[in-house]
């Protein structure tokens, strides 16, 4: 993997982003738009991170830290670079990113249909809790 570089994304790459999740990242969120992306990066300049291989953008990860929890999403590869251990590297970036940060546990928003997505979770150490249900409320 000597030859991935992980990074924190700029507001300049939400466009390369967005398009790149068209391809590699399963569903889409109401954040979807250059504004969302920049208003991330702009939040929190080290939460999005990117993987770039030859300075192609191979995969994706949002870490996100609120001080309580550490969320993670958008964990997406590349279909082209999937099983090369860009998903492990984004992980453990991000985990790495919570430590420092004082986090505690990181917890991850999956989607049930996704099964490919839910190898690559449970190949990073992460396991369901099925006590728990996501509430979610539009806000505009």
């Amino acid at each position: 993997m000597s030859d991935l570089r992980i990074r924190p994304a700029v507001v300049a790459d939400a466009r390369a982003v967005l398009a790149f999740w068209q391809v590699a990242a399963e569903g889409t969120s109401i954040s979807d738009d250059e504004t969302g992306v920049a208003g991330l990066i702009t939040r929190d300049p080290e939460a999005l991170l990117l993987a770039e291989r030859d300075g192609a953008l191979v995969g994706t990860v949002i870490a996100g830290f609120d001080g309580w929890r550490c969320h993670l999403y958008r964990l997406a590869v590349h279909p082209d670079a999937r099983r090369q251990g860009v998903a492990r590297a984004l992980l453990e970036a991000a985990e790495e990113r919570f430590l420092a940060l004082g986090g505690r546990r990181g917890d991850a928003m999956v989607l049930v249909a996704n099964e490919r997505a839910q190898h690559a979770w449970r190949a990073g150490g992460y396991l369901p809790e099925e006590q728990w249900r996501r509430w979610t409320k539009w806000l505009g």
